[in-house]
């Protein structure tokens, strides 16, 4: 142990709430209100349950005083706060989350300070016992986005406006924590900042210089760095900002005394004026050069440069001030997400024993985000899963949780995703000209797949495969689930980590002539592995179906509806769910409905496609409504549930409902096909309603998002550009199959 691993301070684990209160336009976006988190005050209880001692929270100006000063709303606060205190959590507390304000001040406001300050005495007067607070949560961020790129109020796309904005933010710092420090005297500002680098081709190495310049000016302001002869000082006063603004700020109470570092994996950038290495991305420029704003990740010769490690080593040689990791998030797969916070957590360690003055790594965010990808700018309800998923009102902790749990109580925490690195750090990530792909065989703890013949347990291969998830694949002849000796080799031999089941009987209709054969498949050999697992201690996952139901409903079925079913074949997947459940409690059931997907040619879209592209009519059924599931989101959601550890039945289907003739016009649509070739199915069918909605989180993505994806992914197939059909071979769904269609959760 070196000298400084033994004066260092244990790392501690912090956590924050996404609270951004963003204007646009005369709108304002609330992220604890669409997140859910305002109206659940037992999140405080889940955050303490995790052992996170210091929490970032939201005391903001937007919420608390909309109006007015003199009219201040603090009962929201003052439950939470209080609640957290309770709990001995200590709070870092936020004033403003990249907002501009309430109505009567913005960004470019002379008098933005002012207020900014005066708000802050009233937020230290009611919370004395708050010794740290972030009165502008990254003002380098904030200002570029507002007032350079026009995502957020003032939305003007000015440089000089960006810089006055910025200066106005760093000096509403300096205000807020003098006005606290008359309350607070011992106040310390913790000063948050998205930290990233850029690089560029040779030519556009001036571009690059002068961002990475620009990326330092808040912190450089708040240390009253911006001296005679610093490189954006000239910048500034061009702006219109004084000399006496820029030098107050060596006698201001703006230096931090923890500046809180917010990295993420597209924070660092490449600028590549060879624009056609690039074939679809966006192109912008300086007025200068014409270039593309790529990501530093996926360029090879970087490898050793990016990552928060060297920009935290960079802070800590610029400022020598006690630092912190303020947020950890990354929206991505479930093992990503816990790829990324383990290393970020060990190289936080790392920075450590070298002498760096690292406090903290902040869990964020808890309970995730809405529309962040699309900077908050558009409306799209993109839920982002945090720490907890809270998409169904009631946060469930993610496999992220746990190995917060248990890092936060200090316990060691291995998981088997842990044996393979973040797509971040795996060739397929590169752009073309970067580099190559190599074949990547990780090693590590496997999954066993079986179900080698069928559509899903092949799609589950690829996802797998992209996910850099180690696997093997069985078919019949390696593993026969109906077979209790088989099952047994099998996972003696494979040594598995959890097993995914998609083998079984898929043809419904032959299911009703065939009866013992689907029983056998679906039910008994559902429940052979599920015992085997149980055994052995290996989390299980089984596949299910929407046919468990009758379809006789006025509304979805969900997970607590009783199943009915009217088939054979779904006759044989309720009793499966049944047994499954009693030889093995905690295993994973997932039932969905209605397959398509981009690797097979034997469902209900390609079909339609097919006939469409070659001028012929298509046939479906308008009276029975399902929920079709696009393959890869499902296999994508599925694994993630698995590596959270959840349990139970879940419906994963992809939110919204349509006939099946409502189905066809949309990927006709989608696919610019005459809708007007989809023709209703003339049949006695009685209505039917096979719709699976959830009620614990499994629905995926809006179907119209899907079946957008679809299209792009098979648009180039030579099947769909060939002559027409005869009339013989006219594609026709007949009724029993429109009920039925092809079930496909199986072999």
């Amino acid at each position: 142990m070196t000298q400084d691993e033994r004066t260092a301070p244990p790392l501690q684990l912090w956590g924050g709430v996404e609270c951004t209160i963003v204007r646009l336009g005369d709108e304002y976006r609330d992220q604890t209100v669409e997140t859910g988190h305002f109206d659940r005050p037992e999140d405080i209880e889940r955050i303490a349950d995790l052992g996170v001692t210091t929490v970032r929270y939201p005391i903001l100006w937007e919420a608390i005083a909309p109006e007015s000063l003199d009219r201040c709303d603090w009962r929201w606060t003052d439950e939470r706060l209080e609640m957290l205190r309770a709990r001995n959590i200590d709070v870092i507390g936020g004033l403003t989350h990249h907002g501009s304000g309430p109505r009567y001040t913005e960004l470019l406001d002379p008098a933005f300070p002012e207020k900014l300050a005066a708000f802050a005495a009233k937020a230290a007067e009611r919370y004395p016992w708050i010794e740290q607070w972030t009165p502008v949560n990254e003002p380098l961020t904030t200002a570029r986005f507002s007032a350079l790129y026009g995502h957020w109020y003032p939305h003007t796309h000015d440089h000089d406006a960006f810089l006055r904005a910025l200066v106005n933010e760093c000096k509403g710092t300096a205000a807020a924590m003098r006005a606290i420090r008359a309350a607070i005297p011992h106040a310390r500002l913790v000063q948050t900042e998205d930290l990233g680098k850029c690089y560029s081709t040779e030519k556009l190495a001036y571009q690059a210089a002068f961002e990475n310049e620009r990326r330092w000016l808040s912190l450089d302001l708040q240390c009253g760095m911006v001296d005679a002869g610093h490189p954006m000082r000239s910048h500034l006063l061009k702006a219109g900002v004084t000399e006496a603004e820029i030098d107050a700020f060596a006698s201001l109470d703006a230096k931090p005394d923890i500046i809180g570092i917010n990295h993420y994996l597209t924070s660092e950038r490449f600028l590549d004026d060879r624009i056609e290495l690039y074939p679809g991305h966006e192109v912008g420029g300086n007025g200068r050069d014409r270039y593309v704003d790529a990501e530093a990740v996926r360029v090879q010769q970087l490898d050793g440069d990016t990552g928060i490690v060297a920009r935290l080593r960079e802070a800590w040689e610029r400022y020598r001030l006690p630092m912190a990791i303020t947020e950890v998030h990354h929206g991505c797969f479930r093992d990503e997400q816990l790829r990324w916070f383990v290393e970020v957590w060990n190289g936080a360690k790392q920075l450590q024993s070298e002498g760096v003055d690292l406090r903290a790594v902040t869990l964020w965010s808890m309970f995730g985000n809405v529309d962040w990808r699309f900077l908050l700018a558009q409306r799209r309800g993109f839920y982002d899963p945090g720490v907890f998923d809270a998409r169904t009102g009631t946060p469930r902790p993610t496999i992220v949780a746990e190995a917060a749990r248990a890092i936060g109580h200090g316990r060691d925490f291995d998981h088997p995703v842990l044996d393979s690195p973040g797509w971040w750090r795996r060739p397929p990530r590169l752009y073309p000209w970067s580099g190559c792909c190599d074949p990547m065989d990780w090693g590590g703890r496997k999954l066993l797949i079986t179900g080698a013949t069928g559509t899903l347990g092949n799609a589950f291969a690829r996802s797998c495969e992209h996910r850099a998830l180690s696997f093997c694949l069985t078919d019949r002849a390696a593993l026969d689930i109906t077979d209790e000796r088989s099952i047994a080799a099998a996972l003696a031999h494979h040594k598995p980590w959890a097993v995914i089941n998609t083998a079984g009987f898929v043809r419904v209709a032959d299911a009703e002539r065939e009866q013992d054969a689907c029983v056998a498949a679906n039910t008994d050999g559902a429940e052979k592995l599920a015992r085997a697992c149980a055994a052995a201690g290996i989390p299980y996952v089984t596949f299910s179906s929407d046919l468990v139901f009758d379809g006789q409903t006025d509304r979805p079925y969900v997970e607590s509806d009783a199943p009915k079913p009217a088939c054979v074949y779904g006759l044989s997947k309720a009793a499966a769910e049944a047994r499954v459940l009693a030889a093995m409690p905690d295993a994973l059931i997932v039932r969905t409905s209605a397959f398509f997907g981009p690797w097979d040619r034997y469902n209900f879209a390609w079909h339609a496609l097919r006939a469409l592209s070659n001028g012929e009519a298509f046939r479906a059924c308008e009276r029975t409504q399902v929920s079709p599931t696009y393959v890869p989101d499902l296999c994508h959601a599925v694994l993630d549930l698995l590596i959270d550890g959840a349990s139970g039945i879940w419906h994963v289907a992809n939110e919204g409902q349509v006939s099946w003739y409502e189905f066809a016009r949309r990927v006709a649509d989608r696919a610019g096909l005459d809708t007007g070739l989809v023709v209703p199915l003339q049949a006695d069918v009685e209505p039917g309603l096979n719709v699976l909605a959830s009620e614990r989180g499994g629905t995926l993505r809006a179907l119209d998002e899907a079946i957008d994806d679809y299209v792009r992914a098979v648009a180039n197939h030579p099947d769909l550009a060939r002559p027409a059909l005869p009339p013989e071979m006219l594609i026709q769904i007949e009724p029993d199959d429109e009920l039925v269609a092809i079930d496909l959760a199986a072999e």
